[in-house]
């Protein structure tokens, strides 16, 4: 890739970030996965606990996607198929990147519009990318 005008052959190359298999930048459909995963189980710990409230739900869901994501660095959906959430300067999370990350998931509109390394609005504004395991 030479020319800033040439678009790169695969999400994450301009990274330096492998085409695919692990610490590849992971694809829409494993996100779209993920993310149903996870909603499934806010649905179902809202109608379990709070007679299927939609705010209780999405509550459920932002809350599930900040402790997850704080603790083992991924969400039950990206553990399950099979991907990780890292800061893009290295080092640890914290817990202000997962907080930011859930509240413009939230939001949708910052999750559906991404560049062309695959970082949605959410992934840039905490800093992060989502990659495969």
């Amino acid at each position: 890739m030479t020319p800033d005008s040439e678009l790169p052959d695969w999400p994450g190359q301009r990274l330096g970030l492998p085409e695919n298999g692990p610490r590849s930048v992971a694809r829409i459909g494993r996100r779209l996965a993920a993310i149903a995963i996870d909603w499934g189980i806010a649905v179902l710990i809202a109608v379990a606990f709070f007679d299927y409230d939609p705010l209780a739900t999405l509550a459920v869901f932002v809350g599930m996607q900040i402790l997850f994501t704080v603790v083992v660095n991924a969400s039950v959906g990206h553990l399950l198929l099979g991907m990780r959430v890292v800061p893009m300067a290295g080092g640890l999370l914290g817990v202000w990147r997962p907080v930011v990350r859930a509240a413009l998931i939230a939001l949708v509109l910052p999750a559906v519009f991404w560049n062309v390394d695959q970082r949605g609005l959410h992934d840039r504004a905490a800093g992060t990318i989502l990659l495969r395991r």
